[in-house]
């Protein structure tokens, strides 16, 4: 299967890819069909050059893009890149607004409550009362009068 990929050049520090259509089974820094466009990521803003016309006529004839050029390829403006680009599940997508979190549903049959304990207040206690022994004399006083 042909793949129109980038393939690395430049020295260290300084990348420089150019567009090419390879067979997939070849190495990266191998033998190459033919270059259509370049990339140079180090200039501001970053410069992508194609040939439109060749992507086209290469993608008629059974070559797929990947991932990464796909979507270099559609913000060049060339159409139908939407196809070959995967989507990215574990990344957050750029300027999207945040989904909200749904709280988990409810547990369909609820656990039955443990039965409640409960503790009873200890009664106020009374004022002392006077011992009875106290109690007799006065009464003993008072019949005495």
């Amino acid at each position: 299967m042909l793949r129109i990929r980038l393939q690395r050049t430049g020295r260290k520090g300084r990348p420089f890819y150019r567009v090419v259509i390879a067979e997939h089974s070849d190495p990266i820094k191998g033998r190459t069909i033919a270059q259509i466009g370049t990339y140079n990521p180090l200039v501001k803003p970053w410069s992508f050059e194609v040939d439109r016309e060749a992507v086209s006529q290469w993608i008629s004839k059974g070559a797929q893009p990947t991932d990464t050029v796909a979507r270099m390829l559609k913000a060049a403006g060339v159409a139908g890149m939407e196809k070959f680009i995967v989507e990215m599940v574990d990344r957050k997508k750029k300027n999207a607004p945040e989904e909200e979190v749904k709280p988990a549903p409810a547990p369909a049959a609820p656990k039955p409550a443990a039965p409640e304990v409960v503790a009873e207040a200890p009664a106020p206690e009374a004022a002392p009362e006077t011992p009875a022994a106290e109690a007799e004399p006065e009464k003993a006083d008072e019949a005495s009068l």
